[in-house]
């Protein structure tokens, strides 16, 4: 009894589906991460200008930074308050006050302190509107007096830096920091830059 093998050549059919097969399977993959690539590049983009528009500053300050300081002779603490101006940068989008939180510091002290914490004057287009409540969104053509006042002054001493920082809900904080005079006298008040 003989077994003879049956073996046909691989035809040049069969070899062009094998190739078709291969190349649609091929085809389909990279489709399928080009899609993924284009989807990562979108949320990147997205992820960039998230980050950018809440980095940017908003809001600068106008002026010098005032203190004042009340009818008490120790140097050491009579700052009665801190005052600075604030407006909107070029370009920036209209920022919510009531949100906002402050940072004084300096080499020896510390405070976080929210908005219930300081007084303010409002100014649009030149006109006075009005203290806190007045208005909430600093906008464009508005000018917005800060006004810190004790406890939050004591890290300001004769000599020595200090440090306010307003801390907007959104968008980058922005840190004033000042040197103050080489001495403080009672009732007097200093412009520092």
């Amino acid at each position: 009894m003989s077994l003879k093998r049956k073996e046909d050549g691989f035809t040049g059919l069969e070899a062009a589906i094998v190739l078709i097969a291969f190349i649609v399977v091929a085809a389909v993959f990279s489709y399928v991460m080009l899609g993924a690539g284009f989807f990562t590049t979108q949320k990147s983009q997205e992820t960039v200008y998230g980050a950018v528009g809440t980095a940017t500053a908003n809001m600068e300050v106008s002026g010098p930074v005032v203190i004042e300081t009340d009818d008490t002779a120790a140097p050491e603490n009579n700052v009665e308050n801190v005052t600075f101006t604030v407006v909107l940068a070029a370009g920036g989008a209209p920022m919510d006050t009531s949100k906002f939180t402050y940072i004084s510091s300096s080499t020896e002290e510390y405070h976080e302190f929210g908005n219930d914490d300081v007084n303010m004057t409002w100014y649009s287009e030149g006109t006075n509107i009005g203290g806190k409540g007045a208005k909430i969104f600093l906008e464009r053509g508005d000018v917005l007096d800060i006004i810190v006042g004790k406890p939050y002054t004591d890290v300001v001493t004769a000599n020595n830096e200090f440090t306010i920082e307003v801390k907007p809900p959104v968008g980058a904080s922005l840190p004033i920091k000042r040197y103050a005079p080489l001495s403080l006298a009672a009732n007097r008040t200093y412009e520092v830059y």
